[in-house]
C-alpha cells in the first residue's frame, strides 16, 4: 500500500514557477513508478510526466518537455518542478504510483492516487 499527499500548488502569473511535492508513505515506495497527471474543468485527466522507481528514466508529455523537471528522492518524495507556466497549465495536478515497473503513461495503468493540488496560471 502507499499513501500519496500533494502540496505546492497556488496562483501564479504566466512566465512563473511552482514545485509541486508527492510525499508518500509505504515501507515499498521506492519499489514503485511514479507519475503526474493533470486535470482542467470539463477536460479528461492527462499524462504530465513518470519517473521509474530508481529515478533514472524519465517521460513527459509534448506539451511540457522543457519546462517541467520530475524527480524522487529516498525519503519518499517526488517533485515537479514547473517553470515558464502558461495558462493552459492550470489544472488540478494528481501523483499517482503503480508497481508495474513501466512508465505508463495512461490513468488506468496507477494503481494509487493523491487527493490532487490545484495550479492556477493567471495571464
Amino acid at each position: 500500500q502507499v499513501q500519496l499527499v500533494e502540496s505546492g500548488g497556488g496562483l501564479v502569473q504566466a512566465g512563473g514557477s511552482l514545485r509541486l511535492l508527492c510525499a508518500a508513505s509505504g515501507r515499498t515506495f521506492n519499489s514503485y513508478t511514479m507519475g503526474w497527471f493533470r486535470q482542467a474543468p470539463g477536460k479528461e485527466r492527462e499524462f504530465v510526466a513518470a519517473i521509474s522507481y530508481g529515478g533514472g528514466r524519465t517521460s513527459y508529455a509534448d506539451s511540457v518537455k522543457g519546462r517541467f523537471t520530475i524527480s524522487r528522492d529516498n525519503a519518499k518524495n517526488m517533485y515537479l518542478q514547473m517553470t515558464s507556466l502558461r495558462p493552459e497549465d492550470t489544472a488540478v495536478y494528481y501523483c499517482a504510483a503503480n508497481n508495474y515497473n513501466r512508465l505508463a503513461t495512461v490513468p488506468g495503468e496507477y494503481d494509487y492516487w493523491g487527493q490532487g493540488t490545484q495550479v492556477t496560471v493567471s495571464s
